[in-house]
């Protein structure tokens, strides 16, 4: 890597929660965000050495051997389990259509020819998020899973990873006596960072339940740094 920055993907990022404390040392991290409405990872375009990010109106290109370290958080939508009564029926292709964009970009990034002396592959990490829904019975077991009140926030969410990665540290668990997420109402546990563009097809509500709980986030950069 040089004295280059390291390059962060963040894949289906959103408000950018989980990628936040790298992004808060840009001295040593060069962290781009692959979203909607911004980008399309289904519009991803992967060659020999780079990445082709697209968008409507723009493009970024990424080599693959300036990769760091990927955190990925495609949608749970379809893989959710309260999915019962929505308009739509699950469609688990569909859903399993934005997974496989996530992984392929990992894959490619690891595949780089390298010395075969080394034991090691270039990604110093990778993690797949998504919450206790579907998407285990084609992933299986997780590599980590947790709820946000043991990193200090007073709700539930069962929430796994699948990857390598460095298990982040519970330093900070508290009680929860809390519902679930989605039956609270208190706004400040999920603010919406200022200037975030909201994709058409999401609502505030789920946008709010699907931003990383930040103690966990800053967990998850002291292990993998």
């Amino acid at each position: 890597m040089g004295n280059e920055n390291k390059i962060i993907l963040s894949l289906c990022g959103g408000t950018g929660a989980w990628e936040e404390p790298y992004r808060q040392h840009p001295d040593i991290y060069d962290v781009r965000n692959i979203t909607l409405p911004e980008f399309d990872i289904l519009k991803t375009e992967i060659l020999e050495k780079d990445i082709v990010f697209a968008g409507e109106h723009r493009r970024s290109v990424i080599l693959k051997n300036k990769v760091y370290g990927i955190l990925a958080a495609p949608p749970c939508i379809m893989f959710s389990l309260a999915r019962t009564n929505a308009k739509k029926p699950r469609d688990l292709k569909e859903g399993f259509e934005v997974v496989n964009a996530c992984l392929n970009i990992i894959w490619s990034c690891m595949e780089i020819q390298q010395d075969t002396k080394r034991k090691t592959l270039p990604l110093r990490f990778w993690a797949l998020e998504n919450p206790n829904g579907m998407l285990k019975y084609f992933l299986g077991k997780p590599a980590f899973e947790f709820n946000p009140y043991e990193f200090g926030h007073p709700y539930k969410k069962k929430t796994y990873l699948w990857g390598w990665f460095n298990e982040p540290k519970k330093e900070n668990p508290i009680e929860s006596k809390q519902p679930k997420f989605d039956m609270i109402l208190n706004k400040d546990l999920a603010e919406i960072p200022e200037g975030y563009k909201r994709p058409e097809e999401m609502t505030e509500r789920q946008i709010r339940r699907s931003i990383t709980p930040k103690g966990f986030a800053e967990a998850f950069f002291d292990s993998n740094r």
